[in-house]
């Protein structure tokens, strides 16, 4: 499995890269949303993949933040009826935290003005996800719009990492509340993620 490739620049489109990692060019098929953040050509990328195999082809997709693999990884995974393709433009037509306020607040409107999602997928995908993320949609709306302190920030992040890990919302924000009240408020959100998994 190949998880991020460090290298340059060669070529940008809105969809997809070309990425020189040490004499080797990587084809990667990217978000509008990871396309804002790339360097110009020839500079230094970083990005976060996913790798698709078909049986006519091997397809890596790449992201320039961990939320939007993850949200990627989540509907594809989670969804019925969405692929790489329409993960994609969901990405490109939302970020993760406007996706996951249209979750959370059942907006199916907002969902389906995305290009390739209808109002069925839309109204799918509120349903498939709304027990897992929609709590976080009210969450991240609130962080959104204010600035959140150190251990909110903590919990904020863990409870995502948790969700993407296939936790429920009450369930995640429940066990990480739980591990920063044992491991302390300095603990890492990679500890208190590693803790609340070790629960029974």
């Amino acid at each position: 499995m190949i998880t991020f490739l460090s290298g340059k620049l060669v070529e940008a489109l809105p969809t997809q890269v070309v990425v020189d990692v040490r004499g080797v060019g990587y084809e990667v098929l990217i978000p509008l949303s990871s396309f804002d953040r790339l360097p110009k050509p020839g500079g230094d990328v970083h990005l976060l993949t996913h790798l698709a195999i078909r049986e006519d082809a091997h397809v890596l997709y790449g992201f320039m933040t961990a939320a939007e693999r993850d949200l990627f990884r989540l509907l594809i995974h989670t969804v019925s009826g969405i692929g790489p393709k329409i993960a994609l433009n969901v990405l490109s037509g939302m970020s993760p935290v406007a996706f996951r306020g249209a979750v959370g607040s059942a907006d199916v409107r907002a969902l389906s003005q995305i290009s390739g999602v209808g109002k069925k997928t839309a109204e799918r995908i509120v349903v498939e996800l709304k027990d897992r993320m929609g709590g976080i949609g009210a969450l991240e709306a609130t962080s959104a719009a204010r600035a959140l302190g150190p251990l909110e920030q903590q919990v904020n992040d863990g409870v995502l990492a948790l969700v993407a890990l296939g936790f429920k919302q009450p369930e995640a924000f429940e066990a990480i509340r739980a591990s920063q009240a044992v491991l302390g408020p300095d603990a890492s959100v990679e500890a208190l993620v590693r803790a609340s998994l070790r629960k029974p």
